[in-house]
């Protein structure tokens, strides 16, 4: 059943649609291409792994934490919402702006910049680096369409995007899965690989050590956000105090088990320095794994995966913006829906914004940006729980957290650590995430003045 919700988001979104949603938003550009950053920096297979359980396990603790969240305050927004009620109006401001910048714009172009770049190394002959437009490169231009090819489809709403992403998640799920099984059953690998470790990792210094496992685990962090995808769509869905926390839950879990085989394929395809820097390591492995031909295949699966993750946080993205425009007078326009529900205003500024985006930085540079301030906000967004704990201890609570409060505290401690050691050996892009979310808060405040 389709009704109202919110004066003009249509409620409609079940709990296959919800938990494909988060699954779709989690498995994107990171899974692709981070290993072989982890690879160059680490050099061991078995730490890497064991940073993805661990990512698995700070998503889960992110997801419990955004379920009794997202069922005590159905709406649309997600964090925006619960640091608006729980810090006040210029932290969920701050929110919606960083969500706005690194938290949809920056993986939406990271996702589509890897697409084209695995496209281009498997047809090295397409004229990936050739610039066409000013500075603008053919694969930069590649991903510009593409981001607007997916606007047009969210833009139809319900009938276009929902069934749209309900179809390539799918995809996705069932192509990652046949990837796993065919390498077990009949890939040519190594399994030595998994346990070669490079022999830069012996000369690494305890505190190079660190950075690098900090670094790490912020690109892990950054392939799971998105774990909390279903609650930025929370009004739209039906009966939400029940099927949101399902959904959060359900389709953590089956990230993190097809995160951790899917970097288990890469490295029987392939050895820790084999994978070392690259982009598109799924392709490296898939090589030595079915030769060509099944390189081809791997290519396409890899290729629906990415546009199923930038469609995923095109649909979930405008939301935030949806509800800020609701609260803020000035950002009234970005209320606007069509006749299919779609937030249409949103939905092209959010464009605008990746385009510029994929124009700006590499892709490694876009995700160490992008999961420094995701760490960063997401740690804020979990802590609400307590803080509501507190200010509002009688609010209905359909669902609460298990073992609270364990989770909440293990999610900041190891957010904040992580992100110390990360502002160590990436301080340029942690310090523009910092900027960010400074510049946020300094927007809300000139907005403020100029009010007066």
């Amino acid at each position: 059943m389709q009704k109202s919700s919110e004066g003009g988001l249509l409620s409609h979104i079940q709990f296959r649609s919800a938990t494909a949603l988060v699954v779709a938003n989690v498995i994107g550009a990171g899974v692709f291409t981070t290993t072989g950053f982890q690879a160059a920096d680490l050099g061991h297979p078995g730490v890497i792994l064991l940073l993805w359980v661990l990512g698995g396990v700070l998503a889960y603790c992110g997801a419990l934490c955004f379920a009794e969240l997202g069922a005590a305050i159905p709406e649309a927004g997600a964090e925006y919402i619960y640091l608006r009620e729980s810090y006040g109006r210029a932290f969920g401001f701050m929110s919606a702006f960083v969500s706005l910048i690194a938290g949809f714009s920056a993986p939406i172009a990271a996702a589509l910049k890897s697409l084209i770049h695995y496209i281009t190394a498997y047809f090295p002959s397409l004229p990936g680096d050739a610039q066409v437009i000013g500075a603008v490169t053919a694969s930069e231009l590649a991903a510009i369409v593409c981001v607007w090819l997916l606007v047009g489809v969210h833009l139809r709403g319900r009938e276009g995007g929902v069934a749209f992403n309900d179809v390539v998640t799918l995809l996705k799920v069932g192509g990652i899965v046949a990837i796993i099984l065919a390498a077990a059953a009949i890939g040519n690998g190594d399994a030595s690989n998994l346990t070669y470790v490079s022999p830069a990792y012996d000369e690494m210094s305890t505190t190079s050590v660190m950075t690098a496992v900090a670094g790490s685990l912020i690109f892990v962090m950054f392939c799971y956000s998105g774990w909390n995808a279903a609650a930025y769509v929370a009004s739209e869905i039906v009966d939400p105090q029940k099927t949101l926390p399902k959904a959060l839950l359900v389709g953590t879990g089956i990230v993190t088990v097809l995160y951790l085989l899917l970097n288990m394929v890469y490295f029987y395809g392939a050895n820790v320095d084999e994978l070392a820097g690259k982009v598109e390591v799924g392709l490296v492995a898939s090589r030595t794994l079915f030769g060509e031909w099944g390189a081809g295949l791997v290519t396409v699966v890899l290729a629906v995966s990415l546009i199923a993750s930038a469609s995923a946080m095109t649909m979930a993205g405008p939301r935030v913006y949806y509800s800020l425009g609701q609260d803020i007078r000035r950002f009234s326009a970005l209320t606007r829906t069509n006749s299919a529900g779609a937030p249409t205003n949103a939905l092209l500024l959010q464009g605008i914004v990746a385009t510029l985006i994929i124009v700006s930085g590499s892709v490694d540079q876009i995700l160490s940006y992008a999961g420094f301030t995701l760490a960063l906000m997401s740690a804020l967004a979990v802590s609400c729980v307590i803080v509501m704990r507190i200010r509002r201890p009688d609010m209905p609570r359909p669902f609460r957290v298990w073992l609270y409060p364990l989770p909440p505290l293990f999610f900041m401690a190891v957010s904040l650590w992580t992100m110390y050691w990360a502002f160590q050996g990436r301080p340029v892009e942690s310090t523009l995430a910092l900027l960010t979310v400074a510049a946020g808060g300094g927007i809300f405040f000139l907005a403020a003045l100029l009010r007066r």
